[in-house]
């Protein structure tokens, strides 16, 4: 029988138990995978390397696919305007669908027998990495040591004592995930519905004072630049912005959500960069785009972000909003101006040469230049027209 089992691994207590757990209880060959977001360093990623072998696995390797992340993810989470209930920019959700996906497809490359990630019965994490799993390996067993086992946190440090592995088992007061698309919060403040995260919890500290102007260049609706520096990929746009913007404490916010399984939670996230970005991008599309465009946008951006929120990004619909997504950019070309504070931001204006807003037509509330007042008669009338007969047709049918 096969025996080879990929465990997606972030060198934390919950996936450094499944490692053991897996090779030594179990007799499995195990196959470490860690892979980056954009969240861990060079020295992370070596320190999480270098504690995997440590364990004994088989093989560790480290995949990073932040460029992958946002080329197959992010991009469209911009040109949606995604943020989850007006908030949240799905930043650990949307990053989890990443990192199944690589995990499934190795396990597919190496002929591995099973699939093995640390999720708890809680959270929403174990659904997306199942159906990604389900889908991609099919037939591929799926275990779950700290779910299946309904381990707490002490009987897994009990274990791992009992096997001779002994590092940090300190638990930090805030459990801190870390992506290129923003970073989620957790603590005792989080676990009921009255409370925020004092500014110690914040992995960024507000270390800015004093206003400063930011501009950020899109082509057709993708960051390209921030201020005069140009990037080869959005992605170093994005780390070259939350670099800017992180210190001001922007982005900061807590989101309340429904999670797969049918419960609330709340999760503190900083989110500088996204934030910036998404509303930047919207003010950029309020002036290059019909109000169709937006009417119709916004709809199907709002199923694409719940949809992938609730791990279902295979589903085919999603190609389908991507394209359709991808064919609304085609104008949103221009430079947005904004101004950054500590906690918050305002956004001055645009500069687009697709910009509809454009004076030869007409100012606003001043005078138009397309049209007469009697044009403007007729088309009232005919605009109304059915509205009038039904009105009418309703008093006749009352007398």
């Amino acid at each position: 029988m096969n025996k080879k089992v990929v465990l997606a691994f972030s060198g934390g207590l919950d996936t450094s138990y499944c490692a053991i757990y897996l090779s030594q209880d179990r007799g499995y060959e195990v196959h470490t995978i860690t892979i980056n977001t954009g969240g861990f360093s060079a020295t992370e990623i070596s320190e999480i390397e270098k504690r995997a072998l440590s364990l004994g696995v088989a093989s560790h390797k480290t995949v990073d696919e932040t460029k992958n992340y946002y080329d197959k993810v992010i991009k469209f989470l911009v040109f949606g305007n995604v943020l989850k209930n007006g908030t949240y920019p799905l930043s650990v959700s949307a990053e989890r669908m990443s990192q199944a996906l690589a995990a499934a497809t190795y396990a597919q490359e190496i002929k591995a027998h099973a699939v093995a990630h640390g999720s708890t019965g809680a959270g929403n994490d174990q659904v997306r990495f199942d159906m990604i799993i389900n889908i991609l390996a099919p037939g591929a067993e799926i275990i779950t040591p700290i779910r299946d086992l309904k381990l707490s946190r002490e009987a897994e440090i009990d274990y791992l004592k009992s096997k001779g592995i002994i590092f940090n088992f300190e638990k930090a007061t805030y459990s801190i995930n870390k992506g290129i698309w923003g970073t989620s919060v957790g603590g005792k403040e989080t676990l009921n519905s009255l409370g925020m995260l004092p500014e110690a919890a914040w992995p960024t500290q507000v270390t800015k004072q004093a206003s400063e102007e930011v501009k950020l260049s899109f082509d057709k609706g993708e960051l390209a630049g921030v201020n005069e520096l140009k990037f080869s990929h959005p992605t170093e746009a994005i780390q070259h912005l939350q670099a800017i913007a992180g210190p001001y404490g922007i982005g900061r916010d807590i989101h309340v959500g429904d999670t797969i399984i049918g419960i609330k939670g709340r999760v503190g996230f900083e989110a500088a960069a996204p934030v910036l970005i998404i509303k930047a991008h919207h003010a950029l599309e309020k002036h290059t785009l019909t109000k169709w465009q937006l009417s119709w946008k916004d709809q199907l951006a709002q199923f694409y972000g719940n949809w992938l929120h609730e791990g279902q990004y295979l589903d085919p619909t999603m190609r389908d909003i991507e394209a359709y997504l991808t064919s609304s950019q085609q104008h949103v070309t221009g430079e947005v101006y904004i101004t950054l504070y500590p906690y918050r931001f305002q956004i001055n204006g645009i500069q687009s040469k697709y910009d509809l807003m454009s004076s030869k037509f007409g100012k606003y509330g001043e005078m138009n230049l397309g049209w007469t007042g009697e044009d403007v008669r007729g088309f009232s009338k005919i605009f109304g027209n059915q509205t009038m007969i039904y009105h009418q047709v309703s008093e006749t049918a009352k007398q």
